[in-house]
């Protein structure tokens, strides 16, 4: 419907509303248990905001305040329909998804990540996407096995 046709202020008032969507990863959509209930949780949240959003009577407020929510909406039903439970693995002889990993690098740091599915990822609170391109490259070693990467070497020293 044309913008004349509607009770919006301008050509602006419209465009707010009209959210572009999140990207969706063209990767599989592997999760963590705790990976695939932060999106339920977090669709939940959309949700009841979305609905907080109906009840607003000035057309372009309710619009503008429901945008957000409904972009949301749209993503988090995509991961949901898309997503693929992960067992927690089955050995630490090696890492694999949903392993928790500890390294040395060449400068001293000891670094501990779990790898997770890349909704679940926060390098910031020790996770990391399977994606990631350390990810990649520690899957599939065990502790004592070397990596390296931008001209440095990781090496394992435990997996849990």
């Amino acid at each position: 419907m044309a913008v004349a046709f509607t009770k919006e202020e301008s050509f602006e008032t419209a465009s707010e509303t009209l959210l572009p969507d999140r990207p969706v990863s063209p990767h599989l959509n592997l999760v963590t248990e705790a990976g695939l209930k932060a999106l339920e949780l977090q669709f939940q949240r959309a949700r009841e905001a979305y609905d907080a959003a109906n009840p607003i009577e000035d057309v372009n407020e309710r619009r503008r305040q429901a945008a957000g929510p409904l972009r949301d909406l749209r993503y988090l039903a995509a991961r949901l329909r898309t997503a693929q439970l992960m067992p927690d693995p089955t050995s630490i002889a090696i890492v694999a998804f949903g392993s928790t990993v500890t390294f040395s690098r060449d400068d001293g740091r000891v670094q501990t990540y779990r790898i997770v599915g890349e909704d679940e990822a926060d390098p910031k609170a020790g996770s990391i996407s399977y994606v990631s391109p350390v990810a990649r490259l520690l899957m599939g070693k065990a502790v004592g096995d070397v990596v390296e990467t931008g001209g440095q070497e990781l090496e394992i020293i435990a997996i849990a």
